[in-house]
C-alpha cells in the first residue's frame, strides 16, 4: 500500500511534531484541531522548527517548500482523503474512542489508523471502529522532530500487514522503530520510565533533594538530554498523570500510581510549559526562568 496523504488529528506538541516530520519527508499532510487559534499557534512553532532544520542542513528543501506540504483545518471531514491517520489528542480512552469512531465513518476503507497513545491499550481504542485490523499504536517521543524512537504496537486484532505498513512509514520519516508485540498499558518504554519518574517525585515530596538537582543528576549521571521534570513540563503534567493512571488502573501495581504532589499540581492547573508553571516557571515565550515554588 502506498501512503501519499497523511492526516494528523491533534495540533498540540505531539501532533504538531508528527505533522512536521511527515512534511519534511515530502508527504502531503493535513493537520486538524478544534480551533484556528490552536492551529495557528502550532503552525508558528512548526515554521520556526523547520527553519532551524533547514538552516543546519538537516532536511532537504526550503522552509516554504516544506510548509507548503502542510495544510490545517478544523474540519474532521478532511480525513476523507487520508491514506494514514496519526491520532495525537488527549490521553483519554473515551475521547480517543469517540474520535476513532468518527474517523472510521469518514475515511476510505483502506485507511490505517495509528494512535500516539503512550499508555492506553490499542485494542481498547480499536474496538470503537469497524476496521480493527487496520488500527495500531504509533507512539512517538517528545520533541518529535528530535527524538528518533517510535513504538509500533500490535493490538490484539491488528493485522501484521498494518504493523509492517506503519513501521515502514515511520522509518520513511526518519524514525527508528521498536516493535511491541503484546498490547499492554504503558507499552514498553513508559513501563520502564514511569517508575523512575514517580520515584523522583517522591524524593522531592520527602525533601530529600530538589527538582533542579534531580534533573541535573539525570543529565550528568545518566547522559539524558533532559531530566524527568524538564521532560514532564515539556510534555504536560496532565499527559503524564493520565498515562500513569491508565497503567495503574490496568495493572493495579502501586509503582505506577501518580504521586500526591503530581495530583495536586494537575488539579491546580500547573501543567508545565503550556500553562507557564509546572515543575519550573516559564516566561511568555516558554523559556524556563526558575523552579516553581
Amino acid at each position: 500500500m502506498e501512503i501519499k496523504k497523511i492526516f494528523v488529528a491533534g495540533a498540540g506538541l505531539m501532533g504538531g511534531g508528527i505533522a512536521q516530520v511527515c512534511a519534511q519527508a515530502s508527504y502531503d499532510v493535513i493537520m486538524r484541531d478544534i480551533t484556528d487559534d490552536i492551529l495557528n499557534k502550532s503552525l508558528k512553532t512548526i515554521n520556526w522548527s523547520v527553519g532551524k532544520f533547514v538552516e543546519k542542513g538537516k532536511v532537504a528543501g526550503t522552509v516554504d517548500e516544506i510548509m507548503g506540504r502542510l495544510h490545517v483545518t478544523t474540519d474532521l471531514g478532511a480525513a476523507a482523503e487520508a491514506d494514514f491517520v496519526f491520532e495525537a489528542i488527549i490521553e483519554n480512552l473515551e475521547a480517543k474512542r469517540a474520535l476513532f469512531a468518527e474517523l472510521d465513518k469518514l475515511c476510505p476503507p483502506h485507511t490505517i489508523f495509528g494512535s500516539n497513545t503512550s499508555a492506553i491499550p490499542v485494542t481498547e481504542i480499536a474496538e470503537a471502529t469497524q476496521r480493527v485490523p487496520q488500527v495500531c499504536g504509533t507512539h512517538f517521543f517528545s520533541p518529535v522532530p528530535m527524538m528518533r524512537a517510535v513504538e509500533i504496537v500490535k493490538g490484539l486484532g491488528t493485522s501484521q500487514e498494518t504493523v509492517e505498513i506503519a513501521d515502514k512509514l515511520c522509518q520513511s520519516i526518519g524514525k527508528e522503530t521498536i516493535r511491541v508485540n503484546l498490547d499492554v498499558a504503558g507499552i514498553v518504554l513508559n513501563r520502564l520510565n514511569f517508575p523512575s519518574t514517580i520515584e523522583a517525585i517522591k524524593l522531592v515530596e520527602a525533601g530529600v533533594t530538589t527538582v533542579e538537582d534531580i534533573d541535573k543528576g539525570m543529565r550528568l549521571g545518566f547522559g539524558r538530554p533532559m531530566g524527568p521534570f524538564e521532560t514532564a513540563d515539556m510534555a504536560g503534567l496532565d499527559i503524564g498523570y493520565n498515562a500513569m493512571l491508565a497503567v495503574y488502573r490496568e495493572t493495579r501495581d502501586p509503582k505506577f500510581h501518580p504521586p500526591m504532589l503530581l495530583q495536586r499540581k494537575v488539579k491546580l492547573g500547573q501543567l508545565g510549559r503550556k500553562t507557564g508553571i509546572g515543575w519550573y516557571r516559564y516566561d511568555e515565550n516558554g523559556q524556563k526562568i526558575g523552579p516553581a515554588d
